[in-house]
């Protein structure tokens, strides 16, 4: 794997790092911005919003300068702020750095995802996007564990000084290590836009939203499940999420490996594993042992879908894939959200606090359902690509 790829997946640790630190740090924010824990919570929701909004609004942008560029400006972006968070004298500029650094996610995200595959050959594609994702997922046992507890120890806001630190190394490795890759002759927004219009472009994305929203629906509650629940200690559920990080640095380098030679089949089997273990887990979060197989599952076999799911979007996105490729992060992001807000409504409705694991079981139901559709017009359509397929993996050879 070229070097490159080792700076997109530094500035990728950087943003996951920046986006689920905060998590665990919302008590010590609110205390010291004096404001209650749920009114704390909008740190959260901010930046997912912001991610769903600045990934198609900053990939439109950058459609007028280099793919390279792109990204060390969204890496400015992201570093600015992050710095505004770590400075932030009250809450409202506080939200106001959380939701600048979000707008460089998706983007980053997006059109990394684009360049990362444009960097190997053809039948390595998926890989390359898994070795960048990488970043994100040691962000999750590395990165968050670490932000929280310097931040308790030390103040919160060093943790955000250190992830603007984090972010000036991915900007200085892009600059550095990335090849300079010139706009692609005819990349306009008319084109970019176009992808939309291949109903394959748009199931793929409902898929992202269905099956990453089934591990959501179960992880955003995994707090008020072990402790209430499965009886552990309010202390252990930072090393059962440290558990589920490592579910998904097992699952992305699945999901990379084998995307490239069977993707339909492993999403066929990654949404129907995820859907099994979900509905189980209403169960099996009873048990101390039990549950935290489980949250090792929902980890792996949720974000195996994350490789194939990309490079679906841009295998069927032909010769405009950046657009695409960063609304599909934001789609992520948008599962995340819808499934949280309907785990909130079962658990409001009085059905316990395991309830959000059926929702999260039928969400993933529905995006295996929506696998099978796809392949199934798939089938049934014309075989009119190949030509163009050529086309656009011609680049790839030549940076390989």
């Amino acid at each position: 794997m070229p070097l490159a790829l080792l700076a997109l997946a530094v500035g990728a640790f950087g943003i996951g790092t920046t986006e689920f630190v905060i998590m665990g740090l919302l008590p010590e924010i609110a205390a010291d911005y004096g404001v209650s824990i749920p009114t704390a919570g909008l740190l959260v929701t901010g930046y997912a919003l912001g991610v769903v909004a600045g990934a198609p609004l900053l990939t439109v942008l950058g459609t007028k300068v280099s793919r390279k560029r792109m990204l060390m400006l969204l890496m400015g972006l992201f570093v600015i702020g992050n710095l505004v968070s770590a400075a932030a004298p009250s809450f409202g500029l506080m939200l106001t750095g959380r939701v600048v650094a979000s707008l460089a996610h998706g983007a980053f995200f997006g059109i990394g995802s684009v360049v990362a595959a444009e960097l190997v050959a053809p039948d390595r594609k998926a890989g390359a996007i898994a070795t960048m994702f990488t970043g994100l997922t040691v962000a999750n046992i590395v990165g968050v564990p670490l932000g929280t507890f310097i931040g308790q120890a030390v103040g919160w806001r060093t943790t955000f000084a250190i992830v603007a630190t984090l972010g000036v190394i991915g900007l200085l490795g892009i600059a550095k290590l990335v090849p300079a890759m010139p706009r692609p002759e005819g990349a306009r927004l008319r084109g970019e836009l176009g992808a939309f219009r291949n109903p394959q472009v748009l199931l793929a994305m409902a898929m992202t939203v269905l099956g990453f929203g089934g591990v959501f629906a179960a992880i955003t509650y995994i707090a008020p499940m072990m402790t209430e629940v499965a009886g552990y200690s309010d202390g252990a559920v930072t090393w059962l999420l440290v558990l589920f990080g490592v579910g998904m640095f097992l699952g992305n380098l699945i999901g990379g490996r084998y995307a490239d030679r069977a993707l339909m089949p492993l999403l066929y089997v990654t949404l129907a594993g995820l859907a099994a273990v979900l509905a189980l887990f209403t169960v099996l979060a009873e048990d101390k042992i039990l549950a935290a197989i489980a949250i090792l599952l929902i980890g792996a076999l949720g974000f195996a879908t994350v490789p194939p799911l990309q490079k679906r979007v841009l295998d069927q996105a032909h010769g405009a894939p950046t657009l695409a490729s960063a609304v599909n992060i934001g789609a992520f992001n948008l599962g995340n959200a819808l499934a949280a807000w309907l785990g909130g409504l079962v658990i409001a409705g009085g059905f316990g606090y395991t309830s959000p694991n059926w929702v999260g079981a039928l969400l993933a139901a529905a995006a295996l359902g929506l696998a099978f559709w796809s392949a199934a017009l798939e089938r049934r359509a014309p075989a009119t690509a190949p030509a163009e397929a050529s086309v656009t993996a011609a680049p790839a050879a030549v940076h390989h």
